[in-house]
This record gives C-alpha cells, structure tokens and sequence, in this order.
C-alpha cells in the first residue's frame, strides 16, 4: 500500500503534478471544444479555416470558458475528499453515495436545490462546501439532459440497480478524479461505474466511466499511456456486458496506432454523444498525439461533442505529460485556473493536515483541489477502510457497501 506522508516529499510532487496535469488538461480539452460543441466539421472549418480550432475561442461571454464537464469532474473530486474523510471520522462510508451528494450540490448552482433540499430534509444551512461559493459554477454551461433529470429524481442509480438504459457519455467525462484514489485497478474501475451509475444506467454510459479511472490512475501511479490502457482494457473484460465498449476502445485504439486522425477518421467512431465513443475518440487522440497540446486539438476537431472528448484527452494526456507538458499560455487562459476557491480553505473545512509544496502562480485551482486533498486520495484506508484503525474495530472493506449504513445527513 502507498501512503503519502511529510516525508514522503519527492513521492507526493510526482503526484501532484499529474493529478494537476490530468484536472488542468480536462479543463483545458472542455474549454477548446465548447465553442464548437454542436457544430459539424464543415462548420468549424468555414469558421476557423481547414486546421479548425486552433487555440481558445468565445463561449458563454468569455474565452476559456469551461462546460458541465469540468464543473462536474470538480464535484467528483470534492465528493471523493468528503467521502474520505467520512470514512475516516466516522468509521463508514459508501463512497458512491457521498459523490452523489456532490452531484447534487452541483445541481444546486444550476439553479436546482429542490433535490439536495430533499435528500437532507431541507433544514440547515443548505448548501454547504467550497465549491458552491465559487461565483464562476453558478452558470448553465448546456448540462447533459440526462445527469440533470436523474439528479433532479435524486440520482439513486446503481450498476446493480440502473436508473435507466443511457448510454450518454454524462458519465466517463467526470470521471477522471476516481484515478487519484490509491486503490488496485480493479476496485478503481468498480468505484468508477458506480458512479457514473447513479445516473446512467446503459453498460456503455458506465463501463467507459471505470475504463477512464483505471487510466487515468495507472498514468498517476507513474504507468505509460500504452501500459495504462492495457490495464484498462483487462479490467473490462472481465465485467459483464463489456463487448460494446471494449469494441470501441479497439477501434479508438487501432486509429491512434495509424497516426493523427482527420475529422473524417473520427467521425468513423462516432460522435462522442455516448460513453463508448467519447472514450474511443480520447483513446485515438491520446495514442496518437506527440504533445498535449496536439492532442487535445485533434479532439476537439470533429463532428459532436467536442467538449466531452476533448476534455476527456486532455484528462488522459495531462495525467500522462504531468502539468509541466502543458503550454503555460493556455493555462492562463482558462477559466477557474487563476482563482482562489473562496471562504474558509478546504483544509478548514475537511479538517485535515496540508502538506506543503511551492506552487508557480496560476495553480489556484490545483493548489486548492489538489494539493490540501491528496493526503486523503491518495491513502487507501481513507476510501476503502483498508487498515483504518476506529478505537475498538478494525473496519473491512465489505463494511463500507451496505447503503442502509450510510447516514442521511450532510456530515460527510
């Protein structure tokens, strides 16, 4: 097992700056390809020339702007934390059921709180968290149709018990934090689909979530890309109904192997509306690519949901060039990179120890998120209850799942 300590310095370094690297470069990815998000190939090349997009561009009143899918990758994230340290303080915790919470505080700042309001039963200071008081999440940034409407019924979806037959790739494109959990691959690939289950319920919308957290965390462990995708693709093998997604990721894989793909090539794996081929248009893009900055572009440059994809190689190919591989001009530019998380720091509100890293300016959003959270992430005992000593009991794994032990209030 690793654990992540004070001593632990060079360790903790190689880390934070792929899990900044894997979060700036997702936002990055979002905030090239939302310009374009609806428009066809032909569209984006009379408007910007036969190359495409080529750097950032106006969206919702600002250029950089991000989409759903940073802002919902963020609340997997702060989900993670919290459920860490419930595990922690309180001995329990179903760690789906903690990131669905932060799902449900995301739907708050879309203008929404009758759900959150429920499930704690609208007493308290309603809602509660770092990321609610950031003024730049409290915009509609064209949220999938699907996470909405399940987070509206209180997105209780499980692989076991799905909450529908989506196959949207609302799901993969949030995933990516679950690779920041030191766990084996396999427990990271369950954690993944279980949440992306609790809104889609389609084998495509959530097995193409856990394939990215799988990746994404070999790369964070220090893994190549290939190495890491292979790990990914023996993990889902070995889940049921895993044909459509894994016939997908080959495609992506085999285009990426024949070099950069056109638009014309991507478009031969689809859209990216749904899990499976938003993943095999990142894979494609990511093998393919000599830089990140080339990737992402490539991502982006199709027909379809130009965000997600590019968001999700930008995860992939931050996580895999580390922060330092991305183009600094770029970072500046997108939105959230440059601003501190107001009121009291995360620290103060999860109550729990820093450890200290000289950052370079403009790692607001990485300072914040990342390095006062990955003492948490990156200890297993902290999600898993692996070796996490509670006074009389030593806790087990299988203590963790049940939902009925998970407590109904907001003290995760």
């Amino acid at each position: 097992m690793r654990i992540v300590t004070r001593d632990d310095q060079r360790e903790f370094e190689f880390l934070t700056d792929r899990i900044i690297g894997c979060l700036v470069g997702g936002a990055i990815g979002d905030a090239l390809g939302a310009p374009i998000e609806f428009d066809s190939w032909e569209t984006i090349e009379a408007k910007y020339g036969p190359s495409g997009v080529t750097g950032f561009n106006e969206a919702y009143g600002r250029v950089g702007a991000v989409t759903d899918d940073t802002q919902m990758t963020l609340f997997t994230l702060e989900g993670l934390m919290r459920a860490s340290v419930r595990g922690r303080t309180k001995g329990i915790c179903h760690p789906p059921t903690v990131v669905r919470h932060a799902y449900l505080r995301w739907l708050w700042t879309q203008g929404n709180g009758g759900p959150l309001e429920r499930a704690f039963g609208g007493g308290g200071d309603l809602p509660d968290g770092c990321l609610v008081k950031m003024p730049g999440l409290l915009h509609r940034r064209a949220p999938g149709l699907t996470c909405v409407g399940e987070l509206e019924r209180g997105g209780n979806g499980s692989v076991a018990e799905p909450p529908n037959d989506s196959k949207g790739c609302g799901g993969v494109m949030r995933a990516a934090p679950v690779g920041f959990v030191n766990m084996p691959a396999e427990d990271r690939f369950e954690l993944g689909c279980e949440i992306a289950s609790t809104t889609h319920g389609h084998p495509c919308g959530y097995l193409s979530a856990g394939y990215l957290a799988t990746a994404v965390g070999e790369l964070i462990d220090g893994a190549g890309l290939t190495d890491a995708l292979d790990v990914a693709r023996r993990v889902l093998v070995g889940w049921e109904h895993h044909e459509e997604t894994l016939a997908a990721v080959d495609r992506g894989s085999e285009l990426g192997e024949q070099g950069i793909p056109t638009p014309a090539d991507l478009a031969e794996l689809g859209g990216g509306w749904t899990g499976e081929e938003a993943l095999s248009i990142a894979v494609a893009c990511a093998i393919s690519a000599p830089t990140f900055e080339r990737g992402v572009l490539v991502a982006v440059n199709h027909s379809g949901d130009s965000d997600s994809t590019g968001s999700i190689t930008g995860n992939l190919l931050g996580a895999l060039h580390d922060q330092g591989g991305i183009d600094t001009d770029w970072r500046d530019t997108v939105e959230f990179l440059d601003q501190p998380i107001p009121g009291p720091s995360l620290t103060e509100n999860l109550n729990c120890e820093v450890v200290e890293v000289d950052l370079e300016d403009g790692d607001a959003l990485g300072a914040e998120l990342v390095l006062e959270a990955l003492l948490r992430l990156c200890n297993l005992e902290s999600v898993l209850g692996i070796e996490r000593i509670d006074e009389e009991r030593h806790l087990v794994p299988e203590t963790l799942h049940p939902k009925e032990s998970v407590a109904t209030d907001d003290t995760e």
